[in-house]
């Protein structure tokens, strides 16, 4: 695979697998039992995780475009 197309797939990978990524683990602000200020949703996240999500993002991504770089090399 060039250079271009494999950011771009790894790219275009990382976006898929942190929209999978991304409810895993939620709790609502409402769920946890935090006091809310006036005009909050109450459906917001209280504690998303962002930096630990993007890092299971990247370590998954890279396993599976590895796995898909390997994939396009063997079939040539």
């Amino acid at each position: 695979m060039s250079a271009p197309l494999s950011i771009a797939v790894y790219f275009t990978t990382w976006w898929v697998v942190l929209f999978a990524i991304l409810p895993i683990g939620v709790r609502s602000a409402f769920e946890a039992g935090v006091d809310l200020p006036p005009g909050s949703d109450p459906g917001a996240p209280a504690a998303p995780n962002l930096g630990r999500k993007a890092l299971w993002t990247t370590l998954i991504s890279a396993v599976v475009f590895v796995a898909l770089d390997a994939y396009v090399y063997v079939q040539g």
